[in-house]
Protein backbone atom coordinates (compact mmCIF):
# COMPACT_ATOMS: atom_id res chain seq x y z
CA UNK A 1 0.00 0.00 0.00
CA UNK A 2 0.78 3.89 -0.56
CA UNK A 3 -0.33 6.56 1.10
CA UNK A 4 -1.88 9.04 -1.19
CA UNK A 5 -3.43 12.71 -0.88
CA UNK A 6 -6.78 13.79 -2.61
CA UNK A 7 -6.09 15.79 -5.17
CA UNK A 8 -9.63 15.95 -6.82
CA UNK A 9 -12.18 13.41 -8.74
CA UNK A 10 -11.83 11.94 -12.09
CA UNK A 11 -15.54 11.72 -13.87
CA UNK A 12 -16.03 9.87 -17.08
CA UNK A 13 -19.69 9.38 -18.35
CA UNK A 14 -18.90 6.27 -20.61
CA UNK A 15 -17.46 3.57 -19.19
CA UNK A 16 -16.89 -0.54 -18.52
CA UNK A 17 -20.62 -1.40 -17.36
CA UNK A 18 -19.60 -3.09 -14.28
CA UNK A 19 -17.59 0.30 -13.49
CA UNK A 20 -20.80 2.00 -13.03
CA UNK A 21 -21.49 3.84 -9.84
CA UNK A 22 -17.59 3.59 -9.35
CA UNK A 23 -16.24 7.38 -7.93
CA UNK A 24 -12.46 7.74 -8.71
CA UNK A 25 -10.06 9.88 -6.99
CA UNK A 26 -6.68 11.30 -8.75
CA UNK A 27 -4.46 10.83 -5.95
CA UNK A 28 -0.86 12.32 -5.37
CA UNK A 29 1.66 9.79 -4.06
CA UNK A 30 3.32 11.16 -0.48
CA UNK A 31 6.75 9.90 0.60
CA UNK A 32 8.15 8.43 3.51
CA UNK A 33 8.89 12.21 5.06
CA UNK A 34 4.98 13.29 4.30
CA UNK A 35 6.64 15.37 0.70
CA UNK A 36 3.88 15.37 -2.35
CA UNK A 37 5.88 13.17 -4.89
CA UNK A 38 5.35 14.65 -8.62
CA UNK A 39 3.67 11.10 -9.52
CA UNK A 40 -0.45 10.75 -9.56
CA UNK A 41 -2.95 7.74 -9.80
CA UNK A 42 -6.08 7.26 -10.23
CA UNK A 43 -8.23 5.22 -8.13
CA UNK A 44 -11.56 3.56 -7.50
CA UNK A 45 -12.79 5.37 -3.62
CA UNK A 46 -14.16 2.38 -1.83
CA UNK A 47 -14.43 4.44 1.47
CA UNK A 48 -15.85 7.82 1.07
CA UNK A 49 -12.37 9.94 1.07
CA UNK A 50 -12.77 13.61 -0.12
CA UNK A 51 -10.29 16.29 -1.06
CA UNK A 52 -7.06 17.16 0.91
CA UNK A 53 -7.49 13.71 3.14
CA UNK A 54 -4.68 11.84 3.01
CA UNK A 55 -5.59 7.62 2.31
CA UNK A 56 -4.25 4.29 1.52
CA UNK A 57 -4.09 3.29 -1.53
CA UNK A 58 -3.96 -0.68 -2.65
CA UNK A 59 -2.59 -1.45 -6.09
CA UNK A 60 -2.87 -4.70 -8.43
CA UNK A 61 -4.57 -8.08 -7.24
CA UNK A 62 -4.85 -6.50 -3.62
CA UNK A 63 -7.02 -3.84 -4.86
CA UNK A 64 -10.02 -6.01 -6.45
CA UNK A 65 -10.13 -7.94 -2.24
CA UNK A 66 -12.27 -5.20 -1.42
CA UNK A 67 -16.27 -5.78 -1.52
CA UNK A 68 -17.90 -6.28 -5.26
CA UNK A 69 -14.61 -5.39 -6.52
CA UNK A 70 -13.63 -8.84 -8.03
CA UNK A 71 -15.11 -9.01 -11.17
CA UNK A 72 -14.09 -5.24 -12.02
CA UNK A 73 -11.42 -4.07 -14.32
CA UNK A 74 -10.11 -1.79 -11.00
CA UNK A 75 -5.73 -1.61 -10.91
CA UNK A 76 -6.24 0.93 -7.44
CA UNK A 77 -8.62 1.37 -4.67
CA UNK A 78 -8.59 3.77 -2.01
CA UNK A 79 -8.88 1.32 1.35
CA UNK A 80 -8.59 3.77 4.28
CA UNK A 81 -8.88 7.10 5.35
CA UNK A 82 -5.90 7.72 7.51
CA UNK A 83 -6.48 9.29 10.84
CA UNK A 84 -2.69 9.88 11.74
CA UNK A 85 1.01 9.03 10.52
CA UNK A 86 3.95 8.76 13.10
CA UNK A 87 7.27 7.72 12.21
CA UNK A 88 9.13 7.09 15.87
CA UNK A 89 7.75 9.10 18.31
CA UNK A 90 7.46 12.11 15.51
CA UNK A 91 3.73 12.81 13.97
CA UNK A 92 3.75 13.20 10.55
CA UNK A 93 0.72 13.84 9.47
CA UNK A 94 -2.87 14.35 11.67
CA UNK A 95 -6.29 14.22 10.12
CA UNK A 96 -7.57 17.36 12.39
CA UNK A 97 -4.33 19.12 12.06
CA UNK A 98 -3.06 18.97 15.68
CA UNK A 99 0.88 17.69 15.37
Amino acid sequence: MQIAKVRGTVVSTYKEPTLAGTKFLLLQLIDANGQLLPEYEVAADTVGAGIEEWVLVSRGSGSRQVRDAEHRPIDAAVVAIIDTVTIGREMLYSKNGTY
